[in-house]
């Protein structure tokens, strides 16, 4: 699962791990300081911020010491416990905890904590597709167990990125096409798109990074009997028959298949999920039916998750971050004009 990134910064890495507790099953950088996207150079991909996830065991035991190591991380919640913590972690939002804006070894980071059992349920039933969602696109993984749930977990989520994408493309595409849906897919519904986010984000995350796309998932779509995949030219064919896209939504994570049954099945009727499914494979409009349960996955959790993020980062550091955010999808939006301008 791990894919390269720039080789230069693997002591950076080291060093930033080096400062929390290390009882981690998964821990992996993600994020436009990882990854060069289209239109950015290296050298302002030292001055972003990175991103980091960590997935732990134990959140209480991790954030008992993390706390004695790094009290200043947290906002006031560090007052009040490990417990409340781990239980702000766990019961709120997409059950990830930020701290943002650390300075830590000469760069700023940002660091989410997620328990092991919620990752991996995430990744199998994308309950709320927020680390899901990162997960399908490249990422630099630093710390992963030998578990096999979660192993399995890993590659189950990135052949359930690739059915749903398959069902919202028509039936011929490019590599591009599938890879341009497949990362857009946790924005879907994201209201940080609207406000917050380079509208343009999608495409240069693709654009910026297509041999770690291919190396993600061309296996995957070898693998896959239900599409053609032409590597040298670059096009992959898909069965957009009744029969295929019912085997497709049949293999979508379980949260999905409910949204979909709740959207489709009229209160009080209560069909089955299969019996749903076969309905939605013989429309028409099937594709847009799957991206509105993923937006309405999305939605709830990002929502949810930004509304934690301001009692979790403290009002300054909350405020700071937006701006930070704002000021990057001004810049998208000024350099998208420039470009238009000019051809």
């Amino acid at each position: 699962m791990s894919l390269p990134a720039v080789q230069t910064t693997s002591v950076i890495y080291r060093k930033i791990l080096s400062r929390f507790p290390q009882d981690m099953s998964l821990a992996f950088a993600y994020g436009s300081g990882v990854f060069r996207q289209s239109g950015t150079t290296h050298g302002q991909m030292g001055s972003n911020m990175l991103d980091f996830v960590f997935a732990v065991d134990d959140p209480v035991s991790w954030h008992t010491m993390n706390l004695m190591k790094n009290h200043k991380h947290y906002s006031f919640l560090r007052y009040l416990g490990p417990r409340h913590v781990s239980n702000v972690q766990s019961q709120h939002g997409a059950r990830v905890y930020y701290n943002t804006l650390v300075q830590c070894d000469g760069r700023m980071i940002k660091y989410g904590v997620i328990s092991t059992d919620a990752l991996i349920e995430d990744l199998f039933h994308w309950k709320t597709l927020y680390i899901a969602g990162r997960l399908h696109k490249p990422v630099k993984i630093l710390v992963q167990n030998d578990s096999s749930k979660l192993r399995a977990a890993l590659v189950s989520n990135l052949k359930s990125a690739v059915t749903a994408a398959f069902l919202m493309l028509p039936e011929s595409f490019s590599v591009e096409d599938l890879f341009v849906q497949i990362a857009g897919l946790s924005y879907a519904g994201d209201f940080r798109m609207v406000i917050g986010e380079d509208r343009s984000k999608v495409l240069n995350i693709v654009r910026g990074n297509l041999p770690h796309f291919q190396n993600l998932y061309g296996n995957i779509l070898h693998e896959c009997s239900q599409v053609v995949y032409k590597p040298l030219q670059g096009k992959l064919e898909i069965d957009k028959s009744p029969e295929g896209q019912f085997t497709q939504l049949m293999g979508l994570p379980r949260t999905l298949q409910q949204e979909i049954t709740s959207l489709v099945d009229p209160p009080g009727k209560n069909r089955d999920v299969e019996e749903i499914l076969l309905q939605v494979a013989q429309d028409p409009d099937c594709g847009l039916v799957v991206q509105q349960g993923i937006s309405s996955i999305v939605k709830t959790s990002s929502l949810t998750q930004s509304a934690k993020g301001i009692v979790t980062a403290g009002l300054i550091k909350t405020v700071s971050y937006s701006l930070k955010k704002l000021q990057k999808m001004w810049k998208g939006s000024r350099r998208k004009f420039a470009i238009k301008v000019t051809s």
